[in-house]
């Protein structure tokens, strides 16, 4: 599914970027972390995930909090507190033309939720709040003594672009990839300065006497073993809000698109919606690419099983680092080929140029095959007919070859990338005649 446009709304003279995604007739408001950039995060396998499981039982209203994203700016100086922030929000609702919406709060974006829905609560429909805490110092939180060696190691991170991985999300630990996308994302979204201003904000923050005064229909989630948020804090904000439910979800991670999504929207459908549907998105358009290596098995013979291995794992390093170049997403590996996706093909076919080039120094070949249409998303893997077509695709290209589906070619007219005519060929167990086309150049 392509980004959904950008758009700005405006307090003062600060502007504000946002997004919606899907539609139908609920409102949906996500106030994430000052961690958001509202291009960026689609990126970001994981996190688009949350985005279009949210999007697919409301429309979705996502935004940029100023001085992170694609927001404005703003000095040091004047860095915005959550009163502030609570007024950005209501702008952000009217420039989307929502009267009222279901807020739905991330991590620390839940004290401006809470906020919001005292100084506002015509525009707050319900809360739904993942990680919430009135204050992070109180009942056995984080000791304020704690607070400026923990900001030393965030600026440390942030400096040496290291994501934090370790204690956001423990699940992912072992996962360079995810660490990597995190930390890109962490730098895309806000400057070292304004993470450590909206970090001490969180910390400092103590709204219990606030939270107490929310007559709004309230859900809080927390998993059990988060170690920045403990559960019984959250259980605390809970006992506050009159009509409020919690729930406890299993995992460890304190951030809400690391370990388990589909456990954490389900449990956001039915408590908005009366349904639990456990219904992935609807399909979405997406260009698919297959590569493998031409004659892996005599290589593989010839090498022997060291040698091969020690290969492949080349092989892999630099695919991998073409697809993060090309911001492409793997989907899946199996032995000596990949499957990966993108926002659109001229930066599937640019990747697949560039990996040929890149695995020659491996002495390797290979060939690709792409197609562009909508695929069935099932979890983090892709199905459907158009996956079955790019994959028989492939398999017909030669070596160093990049063959395409007439689709592909159609959308990249007047490009600068060339094709020419590959013939009409049956795809084994496609329907129909399918002409592909060989780029060149």
């Amino acid at each position: 599914m392509a980004p959904p446009e950008t758009r700005f709304a405006r307090n003062g003279d600060i502007h504000l970027a946002y997004q919606t995604v899907g539609s139908g007739p609920l409102d949906l408001l996500l106030i994430d972390t000052w961690v958001h950039h509202v291009e960026a995060v689609w990126e970001f396998p994981d996190f688009a995930r949350l985005l279009r499981r949210l999007g697919s039982f409301g429309r979705l209203i996502h935004f940029d909090r100023r001085g992170t994203g694609l927001s404005d700016p703003v000095p040091l100086d004047r860095l915005p507190d959550l009163e502030t922030q609570v007024e950005d929000v209501v702008a952000v609702l009217d420039a989307a033309g929502s009267t009222e919406a279901a807020v739905i709060a991330l991590n620390d974006g839940t004290l401006i939720a809470m906020l919001l829905a005292v100084a506002h609560p015509e525009r707050c429909a319900s809360l739904v709040l993942f990680t919430p805490t009135a204050a992070h110092t109180h009942a056995g939180g984080m000791p304020m003594e704690q607070v400026d060696a923990v900001l030393e190691q965030i600026r440390s991170d942030a400096e040496e672009g290291r994501s934090g991985v370790e204690i956001l999300a423990p699940s992912r630990v072992q996962d360079e990839r995810f660490s990597q996308q995190l930390a890109r994302l962490q730098r895309n979204s806000v400057r070292p300065g304004a993470m450590a201003h909206y970090y001490r904000q969180t910390m400092q923050a103590d709204i219990r006497d606030v939270v107490p005064q929310i007559g709004t229909r309230t859900l809080l989630l927390n998993r059990s073993g988060n170690r920045i948020v403990t559960a019984h804090l959250t259980r605390d904000v809970a006992s506050l809000i009159p009509d409020s439910r919690f729930v406890e979800l299993p995992g460890t991670d304190h951030l809400a698109f690391s370990e388990g999504v589909d456990a954490l929207a389900n449990e956001i459908e039915e408590f908005l919606t009366g349904a639990r549907t456990g219904a992935d998105p609807d399909r979405v358009l997406t260009t698919l690419l297959f590569t493998d290596i031409v004659d892996s098995t005599t290589l593989a013979a010839e090498m022997g099983d060291r040698r091969w291995r020690d290969v492949l794992d080349q092989h892999h390093s630099l695919v991998r680092a073409e697809l993060d170049r090309f911001t492409g997403r793997e989907v899946s590996t199996t032995g000596d080929g990949f499957f990966a996706v993108f926002d659109g093909p001229a930066r599937a076919v640019r990747c697949s140029s560039a990996i040929i080039a890149s695995v020659s120094a491996l002495d390797l070949q290979i060939r690709a095959g792409i197609h562009t249409g909508e695929v069935e998303v099932r979890g983090e893997d892709l199905g459907g007919l158009t996956v079955h077509i790019g994959a028989r695709i492939a398999s017909l290209a030669s070596a160093d070859d990049v063959l395409v589906s007439s689709t592909v070619k159609e959308l990249l007219a007047g490009s600068d990338i060339g094709f020419e005519d590959a013939g009409e060929h049956e795809l084994k167990g496609v329907p129909g005649r399918w002409h592909l086309y060989r780029v060149v150049g």
